[in-house]
């Protein structure tokens, strides 16, 4: 552990290693200038503000060319470029040997793919590693050593990078005729590194674990005993029996026979598994019976119900303790560990991230506040100043301007501590934009016509118009669907679909004239309606410049894939999604359909871990199992396929589930992982390269069907459940409803949500507790960078305690 008092130096000092001069307060060798100090302290303002807004430690340099290196990095561009460096340095797996730009996956059918030349893909790889160098170079030195040393994402970023730059040169050397990479396997990290919601989520996994061994314990208990059993009551007495074809075909042997127990877990061999047996006696069911029922309807169950009861402590309870006063310390001695020792919990951090960033530019305004007072009768920070600072913040307009008229509301009184943190809850709210005006007609007639046609029910007309479209088009098609295409008769379905698009397009200008231009695009579902009609009536012209007017027996011919008619239909039946503007207006559908919207919006973290996951796997797929299926022969060809066994990875014609490049293997896993058949792969990679290849699969299982399916339900309930109970405090959220903003309905990660739906498990930390940790952060500038006077307010005196670590930087 590093050296509380090397925490507690100023970042600018000889101790840090920056090179700089020690800067005491009031020294004149650090304020060169009002001018330029003020401009200092309002641009470490800035950036203690843009930390607080998105969560991230405020550990790391404060000096001026830091500051400009930090806001770089955290630039939309910068990060852009990082983020498609990770992209294209996973995306490389589908070009480079085995390359995946082949047609199909089918060995039967599949050309010879193209494979680069050595260098080339490894030439991008190269220049890839190069900026996740740079990358760790900058947050290096911008977290200083002390920091980096204790930072165990930031040791493992730069041991991969050099394991992945040594594994290169070896590649080279062999002309890339390796046939196992390392850093193929290690490319996943950078994505995670990345991403502070995936290493939440690994931490939720990793919590999980314990209580996912003991149940998986069970599982595996229960596995062998039934095993044991199972060969013990399946001994045939004579050839040809029952008992005798349940032992042959699925208690041959204990590797067999666990396999097949392990499969009716999943239900994939119900009920084939017990159909001998079951033939002979009927009393043989309740063998597995009992165990279907012990096994996958209580155990597996156990298992989502402890990942669920886990992953919501993770992200709702937070039993690291917050100091309620100055001087106190969490037990253990250290901020951010609970009463266990374990790690604090992540949100709680976040929060507390919120709160300590605030607070920081919080105290580096106040002292420009009191700068040039020999004794300040108030402390606080002047509304001006903090407009100027907000001016430098790198943050969405809207946001801005909301965050202005609060301040505004102020007056010319300073804002006190507390007055300053509440401006941080506009951060987090979701900006309604006030619809544009609407034209204004002289003539009464217009006006009411603009009244009929703005309201609601004109919708409900319009969405009762696309259901009678909907109709005719599933009607048609059933009528059709026995008669051969040039038997059929089009007549009636093309002036029925004329009739419907020039509805859509009478609608469009009636609800322009009604709310305007502006107004009219101001609504999404407006806009899709709109392009959705214009997508219509271009092809209906054409189809009718190209196929003239709909007549008895009219029937387009087909050019190409499609006829013009044909597409005109599919785009057609795009109107259903009209039909989701009902859905606010229904309790019950809106609580499902915003659970949804939210899952879509915060599943990024979960896919991420599941593309880690499907790589990994899918890599290590192909070095064990590439080139292990292999073409049938002609006899396997015939139309019946007599010679394979009946549900066999041949008589299925399973050809295109191998991992023989990087695209086949992730269908393949996707295959296993839904786990519908899954013995037939089992089985046909048992025959093909061993039994071993069993671990391979059972692994995957574990970790894609039990794992993260889990995990996703747990996502889910949390997610629906804190919906459909808390409804009343996420309402009370957004405050007035004639407000013109709202607060963020996705609770997961909105931390004033958590606040709310949290109840007594999670708590806002206390200004104190806030205080005593920023006075031992060793980047708040207040003696070093902005001399103007020690830690005002309630704060303690500056450094008078020792200093207390906060949670590693945000990187």
């Amino acid at each position: 552990m590093a050296d509380p008092r090397a925490e507690s130096e100023p970042l600018l000092s000889r101790a840090r290693g920056d090179g700089g001069r020690d800067c005491r307060a009031g020294s004149a060798s650090c304020r060169p200038g009002a001018a330029s100090w003020r401009d200092l302290c309002f641009d470490q303002a800035a950036v203690f503000i843009e930390d607080a807004i998105q969560y991230r430690s405020i550990n790391h340099r404060m000096d001026v060319r830091s500051m400009w290196l930090y806001r770089l990095y955290y630039s939309n561009a910068c990060q852009w470029i990082l983020s498609f460096t990770i992209f294209l340095i996973l995306f490389l797996a589908f070009i480079e040997s085995p390359s995946s730009l082949t047609s199909t996956a089918d060995v039967r059918y599949r050309s010879a793919p193209w494979d680069p030349p050595c260098g080339l893909t490894e030439g991008v790889e190269v220049l890839c590693l190069l900026v996740f160098v740079a990358d760790v170079s900058v947050k290096s030195y911008l977290v200083g050593w002390a920091q980096f040393r204790t930072n165990p994402w930031l040791l493992a970023y730069l041991v991969v990078l050099v394991v992945s730059l040594t594994d290169w040169i070896v590649s080279l050397s062999l002309l890339c005729q390796e046939r196992l990479r390392v850093r193929r396997l290690l490319r996943p990290f950078f994505l995670m590194q990345n991403s502070s919601m995936m290493k939440k989520t690994l931490k939720c996994i990793r919590s999980s674990l314990p209580e996912m061994a003991s149940v998986l314990l069970l599982l595996a208990l229960h596995l062998c005993v039934f095993t044991m059993s199972g060969m013990l009551l399946f001994i045939g007495e004579k050839q040809g029996d029952g008992q005798d074809r349940e032992r042959l075909i699925y208690f041959r042997n204990l590797p067999e026979a666990l396999t097949s127990l392990l499969v009716l877990l999943t239900t994939a061999n119900n009920p084939d598994v017990m159909i001998p047996a079951y033939s002979k006696n009927r009393a043989y069911a309740i063998f597995f019976i009992v165990f279907t029922l012990i096994g996958s309807l209580f155990l597996m169950n156990l298992l989502t119900a402890i990942i669920y009861n886990q992953f919501r402590g993770y992200l709702m309870v937070s039993r690291a303790a917050v100091p309620a006063a100055p001087g106190g310390a969490a037990p253990g001695g250290q901020a951010g560990h609970d009463q266990q020792g374990g790690p604090a919990k992540s949100f709680q951090t976040s929060l507390f991230r919120r709160r300590l960033g605030a607070r920081a530019a919080y105290e580096v305004l106040s002292s420009v506040t009191a700068e040039g007072e020999a004794h300040p009768r108030e402390v606080g920070v002047r509304p001006r100043d903090f407009l100027q600072v907000l001016q430098r913040v790198q943050l969405d307009g809207s946001h801005t301007q909301a965050v202005m008229e609060k301040v505004r509301s102020y007056g010319g009184d300073l804002l006190s501590a507390g007055e300053f943190q509440k401006l941080f809850n506009e951060f987090d709210k979701r900006v309604i934009k006030e619809p544009p005006p609407r034209p204004e007609y002289p003539s009464p007639f217009l006006r009411r016509a603009q009244i009929a046609f703005s309201h609601r029910y004109f919708d409900y007309l319009g969405n009762f118009i696309a259901l009678g479209n909907l109709v005719s088009i599933s009607v048609f098609l059933v009528i059709d669907a026995d008669v051969l295409p040039e038997d059929r008769d089009d007549f009636v379905l093309g002036i029925l679909n004329c009739a419907f698009i020039l509805y859509y397009v009478l609608e469009l200008l009636l609800k322009v004239f009604a709310l305007g231009l502006p107004g009219y695009l101001a609504h999404s579902s407006n806009v899709f309606d709109g392009l959705l009609t214009a997508v219509l009536l271009v092809l209906e012209i054409s189809t009718l410049a190209v196929y003239r007017f709909p007549h008895p027996g009219w029937k387009p011919e087909t050019l190409g894939l499609l006829s013009l008619w044909d597409m005109a239909r599919l785009v057609n039946s795009l109107i259903v999604v009209r039909f989701l503007r009902i859905i606010p207006s229904l309790k019950l559908m809106a609580v499902v359909a915003s659970t949804i919207l939210d899952l879509i919006r915060n599943m990024r973290a979960f896919g991420g871990i599941l593309v880690v996951v499907y790589y990994v796997f899918a890599i290590l797929g192909i070095s064990l199992f590439r080139g292990v299926i292999v073409a049938p022969g002609n006899g396997s060809l015939s139309p019946d396929n007599s010679s394979a066994p009946c549900g066999s990875f041949e008589q299925l014609e399973y050809w295109p589930n191998n991992f023989d490049d990087f695209a086949a293997a992730l269908i393949t896993l996707w295959n296993v992982m839904v786990v519908n058949n899954w013995q037939v792969f089992l089985d046909a990679y048992r025959r093909y390269s061993g039994p071993w290849s069993k671990i391979y699969f059972v692994l995957w299982w574990l970790v894609s069907s039990v794992v993260w399916v889990n995990l996703f339900l747990a996502l889910i309930l949390e997610n629906f459940l804190h919906k459909w109970d808390r409804r009343s405090h996420l309402q009370s959220l957004a405050g007035d409803p004639d407000s013109t903003y709202q607060t963020s309905a996705e609770l997961l990660f909105s931390l004033q949500g958590m606040l709310l739906v949290g109840g007594p498990y999670l708590r806002a930390p206390q200004d104190s507790g806030v205080a005593q940790t920023a006075a031992g952060t060793p980047s708040l500038p207040a003696p070093a960078l902005c001399p103007a006077a020690p830690l005002r307010g309630h704060w303690p005196a500056w450094r008078a305690t020792p200093p207390r670590r906060l949670p590693t930087p945000g990187f």
